[in-house]
């Protein structure tokens, strides 16, 4: 099929090589410079916006926040009729759906499909993917998306994968905020966080995001970025703003998020995530 992606960032980049691998003819869209070159590079021709490349069958979204999502929607309108959207960005419910209104009203059909596995994952093809979508939408688009990782089915509207990707970051906060607190913990305790790691993340204690940030937060700050602390700043926002939507409780999450916003006020926004340990 012929794929335009639009978001070829960190992990957009290795998601959109994974589907070209697979077979299919992909182009690439992306505001910031250092990415549309980094494409080039990889062999995926990339441009500024949506409006300068022909008209695709399958239109992949990858973009950063829900402001980025709408600005595309709208420029993109008057060129839909006919194509299958997958909106794989974390942008929460409410987005998605008016997304998907505006879509659908001019003939596209859309599947709400974010992802978890971060950059090393999507690098692999190893993704999870929570695919919400009316079944002819999904089997159309299944190629596409079995090419980037493993697709759970969570549902038939647009809304459904975001409320699971919801649920997925609200735990992904709160774990990497207890892993620091943890290791922190250890360090006043006057105990080697290093040989403390080992000896608590096989047992019952443990969590991936231990296993996987753990490590990392033993580094220094030039630690390699798998996922800045700015994107916990926004994804744990889109769970407070979901929780808050529904009047549900989350005081741990609210918690989680004001220790991503300290690290980010820090200047540690663009750092890896493992480095909210420092706003002990």
């Amino acid at each position: 099929m012929k794929v335009l992606f639009v978001g070829v960032g960190a992990i957009g980049l290795p998601m959109a090589l994974q589907i070209k691998a697979a077979g299919h003819d992909v182009k690439g869209v992306d505001v910031a410079e250092a990415s549309r070159k980094r494409a080039r590079t990889q062999g995926i021709e990339a441009v500024e916006r949506y409006g300068m490349v022909d008209k695709a069958d399958v239109v992949v979204v990858m973009v950063a926040t829900p402001q980025q999502l709408a600005a595309l929607v709208e420029e993109a309108l008057p060129t839909v009729s006919g194509q299958h959207w997958v909106i794989m960005s974390t942008v929460g419910p409410k987005a998605i759906i008016a997304a998907a209104e505006q879509l659908k009203r001019r003939g596209a059909s859309v599947v709400d499909a974010p992802v978890t596995g971060g950059t090393a994952r999507a690098s692999t093809g190893e993704l999870v993917i929570f695919a919400a979508g009316e079944k002819v939408s999904l089997d159309h688009i299944a190629p596409i998306l079995t090419a980037m990782g493993r697709v759970r089915t969570v549902g038939s509207r647009p809304g459904d994968g975001q409320g699971i990707k919801v649920i997925n970051q609200h735990l992904c906060a709160i774990h990497i905020v207890a892993a620091a607190e943890a290791l922190n913990l250890a360090q006043a305790l006057g105990l080697d966080p290093s040989q403390v790691l080992p000896l608590v993340e096989g047992g019952a204690a443990g969590s991936w995001m231990l296993s996987d940030r753990g490590p990392r937060m033993l580094q220094g700050t030039d630690v390699e970025v798998s996922s800045a602390i700015n994107i916990f700043v926004k994804d744990s926002g889109l769970v407070a703003d979901a929780a808050t939507t529904c009047e549900a409780e989350v005081p741990l999450l609210k918690v989680a998020h004001a220790r991503y916003l300290a690290a980010a006020e820090a200047g540690l926004g663009q750092r890896d995530d493992s480095r909210v340990i420092e706003t002990w």
